[in-house]
């Protein structure tokens, strides 16, 4: 069975449920810990570690579900009270202003299932970003946005996220169409605490939410121990 990440040597903790004794815990390593307001990783529950180890396209598509709906939670909301049906009042909340999702592509386009599975009629622009071979420096080749996007809430997706230069690409790009940078939400699967660190220095009022972070980077900016090319991966090249 192809997994999606394994790491032996990073934090290990017991997983499961407050009531359930420790010695009846599995012990599996967790996500780095990264100390930035504006970094939010998912809850380590037995539930995600097990996505994490198991088959990979499937249980991608449910924790891209997962970092969707969290990415949902950090949107503004307004009261709105409705009458159910048998006439009672209820005070609930609803949305406030308009979304739309940006994949980088090509392994960001993995994403946007899971997003229009929670976002009826979702808008959905693409940013394609590709590193020099020769300079090693990512490179903007391609962008199609929808044309009020800087009066949405945008929601961008790459599922890897090592040295975050595309992100930091991207995210320039956005800005550039008018997109305030504390609109934008990157929703990610693994990360580099390098990459994310960096990242969060940079824009201290973007917000990031991540499933897991890694190990850390090797000397080819790879992540390690990572899960190898996702978009190659996702579509089984």
């Amino acid at each position: 069975m192809s997994q999606i990440a394994i790491d032996s040597t990073g934090p290990a903790h017991c997983l499961g449920p407050d009531y359930r004794p420790e010695e009846q815990k599995p012990t599996a390593t967790v996500s780095t810990e990264i100390k930035y307001n504006n970094v939010h990783i998912l809850p380590q529950t037995a539930q995600l570690i097990a996505l994490l180890t198991a088959d990979f396209i499937f249980y991608s598509n449910r924790i891209i579900r997962l970092l969707v709906e969290e990415g949902l939670n950090h949107l503004p909301t307004i009261e709105r009270t409705v009458t159910t049906p048998v006439g009672r009042s209820y005070a609930g909340v609803q949305f406030q202003g308009k979304i739309c999702g940006v994949s980088i592509m090509r392994a960001g386009e993995a994403m946007e299932q899971g997003l229009r599975d929670c976002c009826r009629s979702v808008r959905i622009g693409k940013i394609l970003i590709q590193r020099d071979e020769d300079t090693c420096k990512p490179k903007l080749f391609y962008d199609k946005l929808p044309d009020d996007i800087a009066d949405r809430w945008v929601l961008l997706l790459d599922p890897m996220f090592a040295t975050g230069g595309s992100a930091t690409m991207a995210v320039d790009v956005l800005k550039s169409r008018g997109v305030p940078e504390d609109r934008i939400l990157f929703l990610n699967l693994i990360a580099s605490p390098e990459g994310v660190t960096s990242f969060a220095k940079r824009f201290p009022k973007l917000r990031v939410v991540t499933a897991f972070v890694d190990q850390g980077l090797d000397a080819k900016n790879y992540i390690v121990p990572g899960l190898g090319d996702f978009g190659d991966r996702f579509y089984t090249l």
